[in-house]
């Protein structure tokens, strides 16, 4: 209980400034809805990939100088191998506790960008990215890009034959692009592969990309901080009044208590489950490359991207051949990666809608943007499972070209499948949604008016899932204005057509008079 005695007693321990910053965190309110834990299991899951990376960076030796291990793994004594595998060797058989740590390293990265990713989906169909947080929205996929980066670069600082086999993939696609790609080869590679690229990705990994990251994570606190929490409705809650936990000391033990589980998890997996045991992969060779060697999850999108392309594409061009089959890739996974980023400034200018909201929609209640996400996920997931298609082909015993043919199919028209169904299917949940505002639950009680008619009994909902049902905007399609000057530009009648597709075939909520009306029974 606080008193006057302990309150000049915190002001002159810890200064006045703290303790009127620990009175505003007492008084304010953070919403407790599951959808926002994602957010710190990736804080968290950085936060163990951060210490342990600095663990490994005492012992790790970014060397391409060839030495002939003598270590604790037995069978690989006598080989030869550069001081990057070496290095690695001696902190998983000879560091104590270094398997763990790097293991957990390993998880960890695994977990934040898998956290990351589903936080960035449940910002998108709820509509968390709009105005005040369309930076946020920026920030955090530029963290999972981040995180891209420092998986691949980390993916190969072993030197073992798994991240060769993969480095030549890179090296084959930075040769693919035209006029720079020779070039553009020896800077990142140092010279004739595999040169002195662990000594190039290094930095990168241990030094550049952590730091922008901690920048990124820096500001977006700073933005999470400066706004009103978003929150889902519900009875008493409005844009400018939160509803949930005070931030101390209530959500402050609710999530020092997430960040101890997921340390917990991580560090359970670590101890139990071998995740790239480089042991059994042997050194690097540029040479060589080992059979059924898979890309680590989040860059299985990536390599199914280059599966995909038909073979032959390629084009002569003033005596210079253009690999399409490189640069279809790059192109379509960056201008996929484009609109992902810009996608809540697109939306903003077709519907028009500047205001500041801090209520979430339920995805239902947006259908054609739920629709562009589930068709994003769709052309996401078949890059992703083609990059396993030599594996799949030889457990399920197809041929290759027959799955290769199958997500080629997939990625043209499952987004657009994907698109259609969960539009009409979020449609039919809004009208459902109406019906049991309007009528209530069905009971299965049968009763016989006075007048011989028979009905079934409907029990009405409680207040807090009317609320959840019935408050959400239907906004209008815009409608097309000529300008001062009498003209219809271009793009105003394109933002014109896509205001519509976005809005005409909503289901209106429900009215106050309809909902004063008595229910039927």
């Amino acid at each position: 209980m606080r008193t006057p005695l302990t309150e000049r007693a915190a002001a002159a321990l810890t200064g006045s400034r703290a303790a009127r910053v620990a009175d505003g965190l007492r008084h304010r309110a953070a919403p407790s809805h599951w959808s926002s834990m994602f957010g710190e299991v990736a804080l968290y899951s950085l936060v163990v990939v951060f210490v342990t990376g600095i663990f490994l960076t005492f012992f790790y030796d970014p060397s391409n100088t060839l030495v002939r291990y003598d270590g604790a793994y037995v069978p690989l004594q006598g080989v030869e191998m550069s001081r990057a595998l070496d290095s690695t060797l001696h902190v998983s058989f000879e560091v104590r506790g270094g398997l763990l740590i790097r293991q957990a390293h390993h998880w960890a990265s695994l977990l934040l960008l898998a956290a990351l990713g589903v936080h960035l989906l449940s910002m998108f169909f709820t509509g968390g990215f709009r105005r005040p947080r369309r930076l946020n929205w920026v920030v955090v996929f530029s963290v999972f890009v981040l995180g891209l980066v420092a998986g691949l670069t980390g993916y190969a600082l072993p030197d073992d034959m798994l991240s060769g086999s993969g480095l030549r993939i890179v090296h084959g696609v930075v040769l693919g692009i035209p006029v720079v790609g020779t070039w553009l080869s020896f800077l990142v590679f140092g010279g004739e592969f595999p040169s002195t690229i662990i000594a190039t990705f290094y930095p990168l990994h241990a030094i550049i990309v952590p730091l922008l990251i901690l920048a990124l994570v820096v500001l977006y606190i700073v933005l999470v901080v400066s706004q009103k929490p978003a929150q889902f409705a519900a009875p008493g809650r409005t844009n400018d009044n939160v509803v949930g936990v005070p931030v101390l000391p209530g959500y402050a033990l609710k999530t020092g208590g997430l960040f101890f589980i997921v340390f917990a998890v991580v560090m359970l997996i670590s101890a139990t489950v071998t995740i790239n045991p480089i042991w059994n992969y042997g050194p690097s060779s540029p040479g060589d490359a080992s059979a059924g060697s898979q890309p680590d999850w989040y860059t299985g999108f990536l390599d199914g991207a280059l599966r995909l392309v038909p073979p032959g594409w390629e084009v002569v061009l003033f005596g210079r051949t253009l690999t399409l089959a490189v640069l279809a890739p790059l192109a379509v996974i960056g201008l996929f990666m484009l609109l992902v980023l810009v996608y809540p400034f697109v939306e903003e200018w077709i519907t028009g809608d500047k205001r500041e909201h801090n209520i979430l929609d339920r995805p239902r209640n947006a259908p054609v943007r739920t629709a562009i996400g589930v068709a994003g996920v769709l052309f996401y997931a078949t890059l992703w499972a083609a990059a396993s298609a030599d594996v799949a082909a030889t457990h399920f015993r197809v041929s290759v070209e027959s799955l290769i043919h199958f997500y080629q199919a997939m990625l043209l028209i499952g987004p657009v499948v994907g698109f259609v169904v969960a539009r009409r299917v979020a449609i039919a949940l809004q009208r459902k949604d109406r019906e049991l505002v309007l009528h209530g639950f069905e009971t299965g009680r049968i009763v016989r008016l006075p007048g011989g008619e028979y009905i079934e009994v409907h029990k009405p909902l409680g207040e807090y899932e009317r609320w959840r049902l019935v408050d959400f905007e239907q906004q209008a399609p815009l409608r097309l204005r000529p300008d001062a000057r009498g003209r219809l530009s271009r793009s105003q009648r394109l933002r014109v057509r896509l205001s519509r597709l976005f809005f005409e075939d909503r289901v209106a909520p429900v009215t106050p008079r309809e909902l004063d009306a008595p229910p039927p029974g």
